[in-house]
């Protein structure tokens, strides 16, 4: 399953069925999960932990070290859940000694050219579309999806079941369900598609829409918003959620398009 042209360090960790194409590149302290494939001309760097049932395509450069100053050689990782798809020429730098590792979980795709850099942490079943980048940092929930060359700042979290629109530039953090558009970065709706593919019933759609539209449409500013919404809505997962990671917010919030 290995081809001669390929370069394995014989203490990689390789699974007996994994499909190593020529011109691949394995340093010493990578491990690679059974039933993956490997394509040719990748180059898989030390700290690497890819799962079982990946797909990586040509020229992608996973574990380089990172593209940061303050980076003095720590042991490092980068971990990549299973059935996840890296296309051609995606860079994924490992982690610093602030979360030491940067991690991609279960079932994403991410399209060719797009960036991870160090210390990201990608949640599972999450789409990049091409030349989407990520700074250093950066926290991205489930079920995101971030569409072509979408440019994220460093230290930003976007919540679980987000949309962003391509050729966004993401400079604050942006809450879970949510559409965001235009520039400067806003909110433009719930990103109720998505939801109705996953499984949310109307009721939950609709509970989503009434505490969005309290914070971003009827113009109140945040801190009351969030006091309306836990005293007028009855706790649920989905409001405690959102509350939750809006008043953790370490960036902000995107602004409503009204708002602006």
């Amino acid at each position: 399953m290995i081809q001669p042209l390929a370069y394995i360090h014989p203490q990689a960790k390789i699974a007996d069925n994994v499909v190593i194409e020529p011109f691949v590149t394995i340093d010493k302290d990578v491990v690679i999960g059974e039933g993956t494939w490997i394509g040719p001309g990748v180059c898989i760097m030390n700290g690497a932990r890819i799962g079982k049932n990946c797909r990586i395509f040509p020229g992608a450069v996973i574990s380089g070290v990172p593209q940061d100053l303050k980076f003095n050689g720590e042991e490092t990782t980068v971990e990549i859940g299973d059935n996840t798809t890296i296309r051609e020429c995606v860079t994924i730098n490992r982690g610093t000694k602030d979360r030491w590792k940067t991690s991609i979980g279960n079932n994403c795709l991410i399209m060719a050219y797009c960036h991870v850099a160090h210390d990201c942490m990608v949640g599972n079943n999450c789409i990049f579309s091409n030349n989407t980048t990520l700074a250093g940092h950066v926290t991205i929930g489930d079920y995101v999806v971030l569409a072509g060359m979408v440019a994220i700042h460093q230290f930003v979290h976007v919540g679980s079941h987000a949309f962003v629109t391509g050729g966004s530039l993401v400079r604050k953090d942006v809450p879970p369900y949510v559409k965001a558009a235009r520039e400067p970065l806003s909110y433009v709706g719930i990103n109720s598609v998505g939801l109705r593919r996953r499984g949310y019933s109307s009721d939950q759609i609709n509970e989503i829409q009434d505490i969005y539209r309290t914070i971003f449409v009827k113009k109140h500013n945040f801190s009351n918003a969030l006091d309306i919404i836990e005293a007028e809505r009855q706790p649920t997962e989905i409001r405690d959620e959102i509350l939750d990671f809006i008043r953790n917010s370490n960036r902000g919030i995107m602004k409503g398009f009204g708002n602006q």
